[in-house]
């Protein structure tokens, strides 16, 4: 079964310095049907004004995965991790028994946009971790997260993957599921057929119980989509 999740009908919260699109009911958007997916609870993409941010707040017990897309993330944790987050790279926060963190936006005259994305974990509590790296954007697939960190892929606390896909004009991919028979498809950019339904940027798709997808790009521009592999 696959079902649609149109751009258009995220939920959406404005603050000023802050636009962002939920895929997933978060904060004062709710919707019943919309609770997450498996253990993917949460996709915001997020668009944060010059110099603005997330003041320092608290997490645990949550895989928060952040991807950018414009501009640079300043990022400084209770862990006394204090980076900087340029676009194109991967940032995996395992909250742990407690974590505070903020976010900035590290420019003073571009917006800062990134995908916010949050994971239930496996194994609760446990000592926070951070990790970071770009992965670069070769065609096809890129495995960004597993659960031992093999290859060096970022270690996520859930028996869940996450990969990029990068298709260029005309080109297409099959995956085939080994964590269970639940994926979710994320477009980033670009035109994406999933089993012959259409997606396009900010769309989503719930795929269950099927064992074999089938991506294809339908668009002149390259695709760019997040694969969750989930339990």
């Amino acid at each position: 079964m696959i079902d649609i999740r149109k751009s258009e009908q995220r939920g959406r919260a404005s603050f000023g310095w802050l636009d962002s699109r939920h895929t997933f009911s978060f904060g004062h958007y709710h919707d019943p049907d919309q609770m997450g997916f498996s253990a993917l609870r949460v996709i915001n993409d997020d668009v944060v004004k010059p110099s603005a941010g997330f003041d320092t707040h608290g997490h645990r017990d949550m895989e928060i995965i952040s991807y950018v897309l414009d501009g640079v993330i300043e990022h400084k944790d209770s862990e006394g991790n204090i980076q900087s987050l340029p676009a194109g790279e991967f940032q995996l926060m395992s909250a742990g028994k407690g974590i505070y963190h903020s976010e900035y936006n590290g420019s003073t005259d571009s917006d800062l946009r990134f995908l916010q994305i949050w994971i239930q974990p496996n194994k609760r509590g446990g000592t926070p971790s951070y990790q970071q790296k770009d992965f670069g954007k070769a065609p096809g697939f890129t495995v960004i997260a597993t659960p031992d960190g093999r290859d060096g892929t970022l270690n996520i606390k859930q028996n869940a993957r996450l990969l990029q896909l990068i298709l260029e004009n005309d080109s297409s991919e099959t995956f085939n599921p080994e964590m269970g028979s639940n994926v979710y498809v994320h477009v980033v950019a670009g035109e994406l057929s999933v089993n012959d339904v259409v997606l396009s940027g900010g769309d989503g798709a719930k795929v269950s119980g099927l064992y074999q997808v089938c991506l294809k790009n339908n668009g002149a521009e390259n695709v760019t989509a997040l694969i969750f592999d989930l339990p």
